[in-house]
């Protein structure tokens, strides 16, 4: 018998200690089978596994890290931010640095408020939505995710769109009778009703699925119609498809933004930001009570001037012209390979900007536009045999087929080219000899 590894160990050690071993589920590599890989270190598109071995990572903490890890810019930034002080429950100028950072680069985000979290941001939202209509209701979209409050956690019902059924035990119905659950990229009907409309403006939550045409423009109007506002969650959007987000990439503007990741250059942090009329209803001036005692922690501030001070339109056009070259070679490269296998599935590699997915849909299908079709594409199971084999060869993707790929800045022309040739190998081989 093989002699455990030191991840194996570790996991081992934690199944003792935390639920489930892993303090985030996707990280117990349920959906793709195995254990989890534990990371001891990360620099630039690398990270390096508690046995030392290298892996090309196109995780990027999800997308957080845009520069790659271990930027010197972060480092410098956090070394010296902690050497004044890890948090002090009061004001700090990074709060209003970083507040303005935002506010500059994303047209009609008037003011922000800074939170720990991308759940934070969305819940903070949604309340403060509720306060400035006197409203309930709240519609979001089947396959978006928006954080794990409970209002939030619903799934679809029957119907075109329902109201929501709890999507977690623990949930109970109250918490989710004010949510409306519609089909993405389906503009449902509104009503007096309604408080806001959230959305992830580019879905990347049931793998990489773009708005249709018309789709965002047809929220942003069903809003007007009735008084809601809109809200983009570009928890993932924001500052990774652009110095400007969705909005500048859709010309969509909503009322109410969440961003996370990014901002905080790999540390815990989110915010909500907004029209200025909106976010007047915030305590201390207005009735809509929100609070949090690490809220602008001065290291994730420092961290995320860093990022945002290093990037800028030349950066990010270069990242997506690499990316979409990667992801038309990737194309090309899989689909000989399916062609060649006879395996009875479409490959498709969505893109977006600097993001792009990998969806291995039931022949004749088509690409991806709704969580049905996620689901569907998860279930030919070609994901997660490609995802062990990837890992075999030292290139590492998400753990499950509801996530997307994130290349970051510090990813090279050759990395992007050895993905190519290594994705053919690895899915010819999944494809061959199938896993039990």
């Amino acid at each position: 018998m093989a002699e455990a590894t030191r991840s194996e160990a570790l996991f081992a050690r934690a199944l003792a200690v935390v639920p489930g071993g892993v303090n985030s589920p996707v990280r117990a590599f349920g959906s793709v089978g195995g254990h989890p890989y534990f990371v001891a270190r990360g620099a630039g598109a690398r990270v390096w596994d508690a046995d030392g071995r290298e892996l090309l990572d196109y995780v990027q903490s999800y997308g957080a890290s845009l520069l790659g890890h271990a930027h010197p810019a972060v480092v410098e930034a956090v070394r010296r931010a902690a050497t004044l002080g890890t948090t002090f429950g009061a004001p700090t100028e990074g709060e209003v640095l970083l507040a303005e950072a935002i506010c500059a680069r994303v047209d009609g985000c008037e003011q922000v408020r800074l939170v720990s979290s991308g759940t934070e941001a969305t819940m903070s939202a949604v309340r403060v939505a509720r306060g400035f209509t006197g409203r309930s209701r709240v519609v979001t979209f089947a396959g978006c995710y928006h954080g794990h409050s409970d209002a939030l956690l619903a799934t679809a019902g029957s119907g075109v769109a329902t109201l929501g059924l709890a999507g977690s035990a623990g949930v109970p119905p109250g918490a989710v009778a004010d949510t409306v659950v519609a089909p993405y990229n389906v503009v449902p009907e509104l009503d007096d009703r309604v408080a806001c409309v959230l959305v992830e403006p580019v879905a990347a939550n049931m793998g990489l699925v773009p708005p249709e045409p018309g789709f965002l423009a047809g929220l942003r109007a069903a809003c007007d119609a009735v008084g809601a506002l809109l809200v983009f969650d570009e928890v993932i959007t924001g500052f990774r498809l652009g110095l400007g987000g969705a909005t500048a990439w859709s010309g969509i503007r909503p009322d109410l933004w969440c961003f996370g990741k990014v901002i905080g250059g790999g540390l815990p942090v989110g915010a909500f930001g907004g029209r200025r009329d909106v976010l007047a209803v915030l305590a201390p001036d207005g009735p809509v009570y929100q609070a949090g005692t690490l809220s602008g922690n001065p290291l994730a501030t420092a961290a995320g001037l860093a990022v945002l001070g290093t990037v800028d339109d030349d950066a990010y056009g270069d990242l997506a012209g690499r990316v979409a070259r990667l992801a038309a070679g990737l194309e090309a490269a899989l689909v000989e390979v399916v062609r060649s296998a006879g395996e009875g599935v479409d490959v498709h590699v969505p893109r977006v900007g600097p993001l792009f997915g990998l969806a291995f849909v039931p022949a004749g299908s088509g690409p991806v536009r709704d969580v049905e079709g996620a689901h569907a594409a998860a279930a030919t199971g070609v994901y997660a045999r490609l995802f062990r084999a990837l890992l075999r060869r030292g290139v590492a993707v998400a753990p499950g087929p509801y996530e997307v790929a994130f290349p970051s800045m510090a990813h090279t022309d050759a990395d992007l080219d050895r993905t190519v040739t290594v994705a053919a190998e690895a899915l010819t081989e999944a494809l061959a000899h199938p896993e039990p």
